[in-house]
Parts: structure tokens; sequence; C-alpha cells
């Protein structure tokens, strides 16, 4: 699943295309891409004003005209382009006609091969947040966000430092791949166990983790596939500076010896274990 750096990079360049523009007619090609909305989403976004493009953690959303909001989720290959023509993808699952005044129209289309990803309607919370991630924390980018909060409950949590930078409850945006390379920078085996870090530590991974995504979003996301792609097709090049993240048995920048992968919630997990010794309880 993309991660806050790539969901950003599409951000972004949405915000440049489609804010102020008009929705026109709304084509659904596959039911599952709206299968968690209650209603019909063309009926519901036809006629609507984008007024903002935003993004809290992986989660995006269009600020519209309505009572509402648009979100959309990327899932493992979601894809948004806007083209001047319709691309005749195979894999579009919602597209719409672009409408802006005096210009012809451009497409605005949701591409997913694995329809993992999709797109609802949500309320507005009383601060005009959608109400379906209010249970979201704040990603290390929100001007809203408090570090000393963070580094108070990180050392409170009973659980692997690891599994608490994933869980979008306590910090949002973070994934596998840069929960990894944070990690690795501040020298910590993602199994330590958070009870074991002081708030020293908690504020040092907070601070690395906030500089390797603003060096993935410089560089366009983190790519390894055709999969993830910006709103012009680009893919990002991130994946070129990855210090521990899919270099098994490559050797470390730091000390020389070999990168290593284990098996982590269903899915691998990188470290040097030279550079990341494990901590062990008392």
């Amino acid at each position: 699943m993309p991660e806050l750096p790539e969901v950003e990079v599409v951000r972004a360049g949405l915000q440049k295309l489609i804010m102020g523009t008009k929705i026109g007619a709304v084509r659904i090609h596959h039911k599952r891409a709206v299968r968690q909305n209650d209603g019909d989403l063309a009926h519901q976004l036809e006629g609507a004003t984008i007024l903002r493009v935003a993004r809290r953690g992986k989660y995006m959303w269009l600020e519209l005209d309505r009572s509402f909001v648009l979100m959309i989720h990327l899932g493992m290959s979601g894809q948004i382009r806007v083209n001047e023509l319709p691309s005749g993808h195979p894999h579009v699952r919602v597209d719409w006609n672009v409408i802006r005044m005096g210009e012809p129209d451009s497409y605005f289309e949701f591409v997913d091969q694995r329809t993992f990803g999709g797109m609802r309607i949500s309320d507005q919370d009383q601060n005009g947040e959608p109400s379906v991630i209010t249970h979201i924390a704040k990603d290390p980018f929100d001007p809203q966000f408090d570090v000393h909060h963070f580094a108070d409950s990180l050392v409170k949590r009973s659980t692997q430092v690891k599994k608490a930078l994933l869980d979008q409850n306590l910090i949002s945006g973070i994934g596998n791949i840069y929960a990894d390379e944070c990690l690795w920078r501040v020298g910590l085996d993602g199994t330590t166990p958070c009870e074991l870090l002081d708030r020293s530590a908690a504020l040092q991974i907070v601070t690395a983790v906030t500089k390797v995504m603003s060096e993935a979003l410089v560089a366009g996301g983190t790519s390894f596939d055709s999969l993830y792609v910006n709103v012009n097709g680009e893919s990002g090049y991130f994946s070129r500076s990855l210090s521990v993240y899919g270099r098994e048995g490559e050797p470390c920048e730091r000390c020389g010896n070999p990168i290593t992968r284990s098996k982590f919630m269903n899915r691998s997990s990188f470290h040097c274990p030279t550079c990341q010794p494990p901590w062990l309880l008392p």
C-alpha cells in the first residue's frame, strides 16, 4: 500500500490539476471500487465543484461544495490519472469529465488493477474533517502533530517499536518501507519493546521518520513496479536511496555487513543485525 510520501505526491499533483474544476458525468466501471459507498456515487458527485485535495497520513479526500467529502483509498495498486482524452486503460474503475470554464473537458480516471482501493462519500465532523477517519492520528507533516505527545505515548506502548510505528491510531502515514528505513537510521531493531525506550529515543524516531519521508517526497515517492505512479503516470525514484528495505544480502551502508530479511506480520522486514542489535528485556 502506498505510504504517506506516495499519497502526498498524488495529492499535490491532483491539487494542481483539478482544484476548482467541476465534476461532470461520472461513470462507475467496477462495483468493487464503490463497495463501501452508501448510495449512488455518480448521482452524489455529478455537478460538484472540487475546492481542495486533502490528506491525512495515507488517506486522501476531495473537499467539495457539498456537505460531504469524497474519500479516495488507493489500496495496493490504485492510481489516479488526469488525461486530455480517455486512456482506454483496462483497469479504469471510476472516471469522470473534468469541467473547466472556457476549456475542453479532460478526464479523471481511478485505475486499480487489484481492486483493493475505492471511493466513498463521507460526512464531516464539527471540524470539517471526514468522519470516517476521526480515529486516525495526525501525521508528522500535519501542523497540529504533537511530537511530545507522540513520544510520551510511544514509550507507554506494550508492543514492539515497529508495530507501534505502523499503528495508524498512534501516528499515521508510516508503512513497512519507511518504518524499516527509520529504524535503521536510529539504530533500533524493530522488535525492541517500546517500554525499553526513553523519551529521547522516541523523539529521535519521529525526527528520523519525518526526515526519511521528506527525502522520499523530493524523489517522488518509492516505486518498485509500474503499479505506483503519480497523476502524470511517472514513477518515484526513492527506491534507489533505500538503505535497508528490499536489500537482503547487500552490504549495509554504515558497517558493510549484509542486510537481513525476516518475516513480520505476513510481510518482510529488513534490518542490519550489526547496526540494529536486538534489545532484550531484563
